[in-house]
């Protein structure tokens, strides 16, 4: 089962990017067919060469201790306070601005932090947002069956004004809610549109209803107080309801009182490996019951397993998660919890990974208490596996593509100070797990560790499309108490 609303991300990802795809479509395959022919060329030249080179430029170990702490921060400090004038929103607003945001838990978190930025933008009264009822899990809690309601509305009085429900009005001596003006927001829709053709709206009919809400406004915005708005809303803002709160530190609690332990996003599900068209290793029947779900819920693509395999377009399968880790010098204790839906292929797959690692747990099998298990795959469960995946020692997404639950933790952990995260770079490591098909088993642990050697575990880094910023926030959302450039200082206040 895949988390919840992540298959209407993919299915709209899919259909916006399959117009541009056609077009880029022969020059692709042209370049997929010369990484085919020189993958196995261009690993032996890599592996020669990268071993031949002096260990202080390349070194041959990972530290797995220094893992289990945090990332170097650099000096970087999360901050989103305001650093210049910020004026609390007047008393008079210019109407109201009511949104439903679509999707599961976390495409809709994303969204509140863009709705509250929109009514920010346009001066507008923000009606607690509507959470879709996920049509996959059936799960109508909303949003205060899910967050802290009054906790929400006080953390932001400085940014908006929030109301719980639209108010009424009289007329023609009755009374009845403001009928709000329903707009249907561009994706992506730049600040240009809100106050312009929303707020023009607004001041016309005295409230707005965006629906959809998810992704509907620009996520590259040049206003570095935007965007730590954004970051107030996220990390700070919206928290869970204190029931799923205490269940989530009781599992950590437990976990932890055993040592470190390492939590995964493992996203091996039916509706990812349908979008990836990653089909050759299931069985015939496998096959047919994937490509029937692709033919359902995807337009109409050839895939090539052979080639999205070379260019790291698959998902990575739990006994390759373990190879990795085991190359890393990860070993047999670690403790792994585990926040999947139902995987694919079923103890066929995993029973490799736990033979690796056969310290795994999710929230069921750690707290077997009958309120999670009634909702075990349902937004409370979710938001569960969120915070769990949020405070473990380290965090490793095996899929971090059109995962809104992988991408939104990275960027919480990241705001969170600089916590591990393990990000395997599934095109780098293409061709050393071909090979290792191919049985050219030599050196394959070294190759696959000088292939990780490369990527970031947490620390700050550059954000670079098509990252995400609810996956990277720095450097707006961070400060440093000596930074040299004075739009990176902290405030006063935090000196």
């Amino acid at each position: 089962m895949r988390r919840p609303g992540e298959g209407t991300t993919l299915k709209r990802l899919h259909h916006n990017r399959h117009q541009l795809k056609q077009v880029k479509g022969l020059f692709g395959k042209l370049v997929v067919a010369a990484i085919l022919l020189i993958a196995p060329t261009l690993y032996f030249v890599y592996f020669f060469n990268t071993s031949s080179s002096s260990s202080s430029d390349f070194p041959s170990e990972i530290d797995v201790q220094k893992l289990w702490d945090t990332a170097d921060s650099g000096g970087w400090i999360p901050s989103s306070a305001p650093r210049s004038d910020w004026p609390p929103p007047p008393n008079e607003s210019n109407g109201y601005l009511r949104v439903r945001c679509n999707g599961g838990l976390n495409q809709q978190r994303t969204a509140i932090c863009n709705a509250v930025l929109a009514a920010r933008i346009m001066n507008a009264t923000l009606v607690l947002p509507e959470l879709d009822a996920n049509s996959y899990w059936h799960d109508d809690s909303g949003f205060q069956g899910i967050y802290d309601v009054d906790h929400f509305i006080k953390s932001l009085q400085h940014d908006i004004q929030i109301v719980k429900s639209i108010p009424e009005i009289e007329k023609n001596g009755k009374t009845k809610k403001l009928k709000a003006f329903q707009l249907r927001p561009p994706r992506d829709a730049p600040i240009h549109w809100y106050t312009t053709i929303a707020l023009e709206k607004m001041k016309e009919h005295g409230a707005i209803y965006l629906t959809p809400f998810s992704h509907r406004l620009a996520e590259e915005i040049d206003n570095p107080e935007y965007q730590r708005l954004r970051c107030r809303v996220n990390y700070h803002a919206l928290i869970f309801k204190p029931h799923i709160m205490e269940l989530s530190h009781k599992i950590v609690n437990k976990l932890r009182s055993q040592g470190h332990f390492m939590s995964i996003h493992l996203r091996f599900e039916m509706d990812m490996l349908s979008f990836a068209g990653c089909f050759d290793i299931f069985s015939p029947e496998e096959q047919k019951i994937l490509k029937k779900y692709r033919g359902e819920n995807f337009a109409e693509k050839k895939l090539i397993y052979s080639e999205r395999r070379a260019i790291g377009k698959c998902p990575l399968t739990p006994e390759e998660v373990g190879l990795i880790l085991r190359a890393m010098g990860f070993n047999s204790s670690t403790r792994i919890y585990l926040a999947a839906g139902e995987l694919f292929g079923g103890e066929r797959f995993m029973n490799p990974f736990r033979s690796i690692f056969p310290l795994l747990e999710n929230h069921t099998s750690v707290d077997p208490t009958t309120d999670l298990k009634s909702n075990a795959q349902g937004l409370i469960g979710s938001a569960v596996d969120y915070m769990v995946c949020l405070l473990s020692d380290i965090f490793m997404p095996t899929y971090d593509g059109p995962s809104n639950f992988a991408n939104n933790l990275l960027g919480h952990r990241l705001y969170l100070g600089f916590r591990t995260a393990i990000r395997p770079d599934r095109k780098g490591l293409a061709p050393v797990f071909i090979d290792r098909e191919k049985g050219r088993v030599d050196g394959f642990e070294e190759a696959v560790r000088r292939v990780m050697m490369r990527t970031s575990f947490g620390g700050p880094h550059k954000r670079v499309s098509p990252e995400s910023f609810y996956t990277n926030s720095w450097p707006e959302c961070f400060c440093q108490k000596l930074g040299v450039n004075p739009a990176h200082r902290c405030p006063n206040d935090m000196m």
